[in-house]
């Protein structure tokens, strides 16, 4: 056995629930997350207010934004599993992502898409590889692996949480108002990436050693110096693709040819892949792709949180019984409603799989978009509860949020599990890319969405708020098609899966 077969057996064979490496990446994770959910909650916001956009534009432009932020996790994890290993894209990651945050606290407004293309790079050398780190903490059959991912999703959710209620508030000068001047407040909101990640970054070097050689780069460099120079060339290809980001981001037009593009492209690279394969293990990939297509339109709807439902947010709900910012409200609820019912869901699984009655992985798929419309439907609905200038209940918001959580929290923790399950182990780190890419056109169509129901400048409140109304009844409805569609064909699906359960 070597010293590295050494120090993952000593990492692993750990008493009690959690690894104790698990603590600082738990904690390094939240802090990234509070930067990506708090921005995701004040780019659409700020683009139409403090930036004069359209609002359609604006939708189109948070898409491809995001889009690009899930795309890049693809090239990202290629690289650290490459090259670079976890640690060092990771860092590399959030040393871009803390310049991004530096360009945008100077000026806003003149930096903008320089910043953004900081961030959308340097977010995709850091979101794919805490995760695989975390699953490096445990033995393949060690069943607390589950109780790990859960932990650590929980502090997903306490980042965004604080995140999406902190750096809305700042800059809308709802937290911390008597302290940050007036025309300061959205650089300050835009600088709380920097601190939130160099927060992150300390807890993670401070605590690296600990982890061995999990995320150690997969070159020898001390034996293999003629390839240093990769990491440096991986260094500078990550800035040269800033500029091409701040260009594909400021004109959505190039993101649609890159969308229309990648897409067929890694289809037909699967089905080129499965042309070597025997029928069981393709018929297992026809089902993966089914959740993979699937996926991409929950996200599409899902993901209005950061685009349509933030102007919603902001010119029709009132602050409802708790009297409080309703983008605020729009950013953070989510969230906290996962921290409080993800337990509680999988205990009623637990107490279902007892009984023999819990639901398969595709069926519970189909509930999370049953969920999924009925929550829009409510968020349509709202328009009942409109005075005359075009202001809703902000209450009833809540309550629609609390349904979408629960549709993403039967949905959600499946995909990840089943890409790893479906796929061959030569195909499993491009089936990954592939869910990441779904999550990707799921936020390209999520703008294109918002776009669709924006309304004209010169509505009146009340027909912006019936456009929106209209809009979100429309969204329900294709979430309740695709859900009795998917329950519908789950005996199929649940066929090519096999013995994959």
């Amino acid at each position: 056995m070597n010293n590295n077969e050494s120090q993952l057996d000593s990492i692993r064979n750990f008493s009690g629930a959690y690894p104790k490496q698990i603590w600082s990446l738990f904690f390094s994770e939240m802090w990234e997350r509070f930067c990506f959910y708090g921005m995701r909650g004040m780019l659409t916001f700020f683009m139409v207010y403090h930036m004069a956009m359209e609002e359609k534009v604006a939708n189109l432009q948070y898409g491809a934004t995001q889009a690009w932020v899930y795309a890049f996790t693809f090239i990202g994890g290629m690289f650290a599993d490459k090259i670079l290993g976890f640690k060092k894209s990771l860092f590399w990651g959030g040393i871009l992502m803390i310049t991004g945050s530096l360009i945008l606290t100077a000026d806003p407004h003149t930096f903008f898409f320089l910043g953004i293309a900081f961030l959308v790079v340097g977010t995709g050398f850091f979101k794919p590889n805490i995760s695989s780190m975390v699953g490096q903490l445990y033995g393949a059959d060690d069943q607390r692996r589950d109780a790990g991912f859960s932990l650590f999703y929980s502090g997903i959710n306490i980042g965004a949480f604080l995140g999406g209620i902190l750096m809305i508030g700042v800059g809308k000068g709802e937290i911390l108002s008597n302290i940050i001047p007036e025309h300061l407040r959205w650089n300050v909101a835009f600088g709380l990436v920097a601190v939130a990640m160099f927060i992150s970054l300390i807890i993670f070097y401070s605590t690296r050693h600990s982890l061995g050689p999990i995320g150690n780069s997969p070159i020898d460099y001390d034996n293999e110096t003629g390839k240093k120079w990769y990491v440096y060339a991986v260094y500078i290809g990550a800035l040269a693709c800033v500029p091409v980001i701040m260009k594909m981001v400021s004109n959505t037009r190039y993101t649609d040819w890159f969308m229309y593009i990648i897409g067929p492209f890694s289809l037909l690279y699967l089905f080129f892949e499965m042309s070597k394969l025997d029928r069981q293990s393709n018929l297992k990939l026809l089902a993966a792709l089914v959740f993979i297509v699937f996926s991409s339109l929950f996200w599409a709807i899902f993901e209005q949180a950061g685009g349509s439902l933030s102007l919603y947010s902001a010119e029709h709900l009132n602050r409802g019984t708790l009297n409080i910012d309703p983008n605020i409200v729009n950013n953070s609820a989510n969230s906290l409603f996962v921290i409080a019912f993800a337990p509680l869901v999988g205990l009623l699984w637990l107490w279902l799989h007892k009984r023999k009655a819990e639901p398969n992985s595709v069926v519970k798929f189909g509930i999370g978009f049953i969920l999924l419309g009925l929550a829009f439907y409510v968020f349509g609905a709202n328009k009942m509860f409109a005075g005359s200038n075009g202001i809703t209940s902000g209450d009833i918001f809540i309550f629609a949020y609390f349904v979408v959580t629960l549709g993403e929290i039967a949905l959600s923790p499946i995909g990840l599990s089943l890409m790893t399950k479906l796929a061959t182990p030569k195909l499993q780190g491009f089936m990954m890319g592939m869910w990441f890419l779904a999550s990707a056109y799921g936020q390209y169509i999520a703008g294109l969405f918002g776009a669709g129901i924006s309304p004209a400048e010169n509505a009146t409140p009340l027909q912006k708020l019936e456009i929106y109304s209209a809009g979100y009844q429309q969204f329900a409805l294709y979430a309740l098609i695709a859900g009795v569609l998917v329950i519908a064909i789950s005996p199929w699906v649940k066929k090519l899966m096999g013995d994959v359960k």
